[in-house]
């Protein structure tokens, strides 16, 4: 039986909602952030080493990190392959290169932006406000806003002339480009600049497996 270690408003999200494309049984385990920390709490380090999520026990194995809890599941329980390309064919590239952009390109900017606006908003002495202000401007600036830009633009351009972003079929690439799309988005992206990128996202929540994992564990969103 599939276990899904599921921390809410994580990743793990994505795993859920694959499950119920592929219309697989699962159970849920649900962990709470910690609300101070807004981290994992300590008993997922009881699953895996890292305590970080998503995570899934299938019987004896134990996997770690959305791309490869995917690969697995796909590997495994979608032999038909009838969410990513039959191997050989000219969408697998694509469909490939989207699955390892969402964390290995796309999350990057937005995690870092994550992290200098939590600073922002720590209780500072007032003389060192200015200061932490000043240096988060400027990474903003240089890094944060232009790096976010081009990624945004990037898919907008992207997704002019296909539905989906490995091509005209829906696959997993899109489920885990899900998450990094809308993290962009709940932490201040404007969505009027990208209509492509945010019709993708009202797509996503339209289907029918999206619907029913969420109603599996409440209100899916993204920490902002």
């Amino acid at each position: 039986m599939i276990t899904v270690h599921h921390l809410e408003y994580s990743r793990s999200q994505r795993v859920l909602w694959l499950l119920e494309e592929l219309g697989l049984s699962y159970e849920v385990k649900v962990y709470k952030r910690n609300p101070k920390t807004k981290m994992a709490p300590p008993e997922m380090k009881a699953i895996h080493p890292l305590g970080k999520s998503p995570i899934i026990t299938d019987d004896s194995l134990v996997i770690a990190e959305s791309g490869a809890i995917i690969e697995y599941l796909l590997d495994r329980y979608d032999t038909q392959n009838t969410l990513r390309p039959a191997p050989g064919a000219m969408e697998r590239l694509p469909y490939n290169y989207w699955l390892h952009y969402a964390e290995g390109s796309l999350m990057q900017p937005l995690v870092v932006a994550l992290i200098f606006s939590e600073v922002q908003k720590a209780k500072l002495p007032f003389f060192v406000k200015p200061i932490v202000n000043g240096i988060v401007g400027k990474v903003n600036a240089a890094y944060i806003g232009p790096q976010v830009k081009l990624h945004y633009g990037f898919m907008e351009q992207e997704l002019q002339n296909k539905p989906w972003f490995a091509g005209p079929d829906f696959t997993a690439a899109d489920i885990q480009m899900s998450y990094p799309v809308e993290a962009g988005l709940t932490r201040g992206v404007n969505p009027s600049r990208y209509p492509k990128v945010q019709d993708f996202v009202n797509r996503i929540h339209q289907r029918p497996a999206w619907k029913k994992a969420e109603a599996r564990v409440g209100d899916f969103g993204i920490p902002s």
